[in-house]
């Protein structure tokens, strides 16, 4: 049906970047908001950012100033360039995506796969 595909995650050092990627593919109409949550082990799942189809972003505290979210609305894609890593930035970052599907009202929550990141010296 609906897939998201993330790539980018790895290991960095503490002050490093990352850039996440996040494309979806199959049956879909129209993509409205896309965003990036991550869970760290024990933690609950946490938004990061999120981004409207028009382009209007919402970032969490923790990471406003150094996490940038932009889409890409031709190629299905969503990013996510992390400045400044710190120690408390690693987990398992999911991107999600509310798709339109083709024959159907409303909106289908769909969540990427999950890539990890890893801040260490």
């Amino acid at each position: 049906q609906v897939q998201l595909l993330e790539s980018g995650g790895g290991l960095v050092q503490p002050g490093g970047s990352l850039r996440l990627s996040c494309a979806a593919s199959g049956s879909i109409d129209m993509i409205n908001a896309m965003g990036w949550y991550r869970q760290a082990p024990g933690n609950q799942r946490e938004l990061a950012a999120t981004i409207t189809r028009g382009g209007l972003t919402y970032y969490a505290e923790s990471v406003k100033g150094r996490f940038t979210i932009s889409r890409d609305n031709a190629k299905n894609t969503v990013y996510l360039q992390m400045n400044s890593l710190k120690p408390e930035d690693p987990a398992v970052y999911y991107c999600n995506a509310e798709v339109q599907i083709p024959g159907r009202l409303g909106e289908y929550l769909y969540w990427g796969q999950g890539t990890q990141v890893t801040v260490s010296s």
